[in-house]
């Protein structure tokens, strides 16, 4: 729960999401800013603290992400995901940030995107996120909600 002087967006920002300027060794400000971090591909303490702040299982990160399991925890080992695997993971955090914009509780978003949602034909938003395509879906469902759209 962020506190009084800490927003939701703040607690659940992208950078937060990803371990912050201690790990990234940056603090992008805009999505083009991104861009280079994510062809050098993000240290995989990102994961680490992905998971951290989400409470998402290691193996459902790696389903929401299109990543074997397997290799995941190479990467880890290793000390920095690939660039496909980098933009995959900020995809992925810029999801959970928009949801906890939206819901203004961190909590009740996080839960969210791991209940099944009739709007999305029954399945978790999570489980959608390992495709662009299916991204899409969940930024759109969490549009509608946003501005009252019966979903």
């Amino acid at each position: 729960m962020p506190s009084t002087s800490e927003t939701v967006s703040d607690s659940m920002s992208v950078i937060s999401l990803l371990g912050g300027e201690a790990v990234l060794h940056a603090k992008p400000r805009v999505p083009l800013e991104w861009v280079p971090l994510v062809r050098q591909g993000l240290p995989s303490a990102s994961v680490d603290a992905a998971i951290r702040v989400t409470r998402i299982t290691q193996s459902d990160l790696a389903h929401a992400l299109n990543i074997s399991e397997h290799t995941l925890l190479r990467r880890k080992r290793e000390g920095m995901l690939s660039p496909e695997e980098s933009g995959k993971l900020v995809r992925f955090a810029r999801i959970v940030e928009r949801t906890a914009v939206v819901f203004e509780d961190t909590e009740v978003a996080l839960g969210w995107i791991q209940s099944s949602n009739s709007s999305l034909g029954g399945v978790t938003p999570l489980s959608l996120l390992d495709t662009e395509m299916g991204a899409d879906v969940v930024l759109d469902t969490l549009g509608r909600i946003e501005h009252g759209v019966f979903v």
